[in-house]
């Protein structure tokens, strides 16, 4: 993606670029935004390969159950 500096804008290309990044990234890249910031579930203060592995198994449950859970509610699924 580009990015605009100070006193040099970004070109409509270059922005038509962006968009067309963003709507590819967007969708693969909301679930670890809904767990670091909704879930709190950025920083992992285990040491261990394995037990960093189950506690983020977890996290991914948790988000998977909350999906769920909120597609329920607005009636996506019965």
């Amino acid at each position: 993606m580009d990015r605009a500096s100070r006193n040099t804008p970004l070109t409509m290309k270059q922005v038509r670029r962006n968009i067309r990044i963003s709507r590819k990234r967007t969708p693969g890249e909301r679930p670890y935004s809904v767990i670091k910031r909704v879930q709190n579930g950025g920083h992992t203060l285990v040491t261990m390969v394995r037990r960093v592995r189950v506690k983020m198994t977890f996290v991914n449950m948790a988000y998977n159950l909350s999906t769920v859970v909120h597609m329920k509610r607005i009636g996506i699924i019965a």
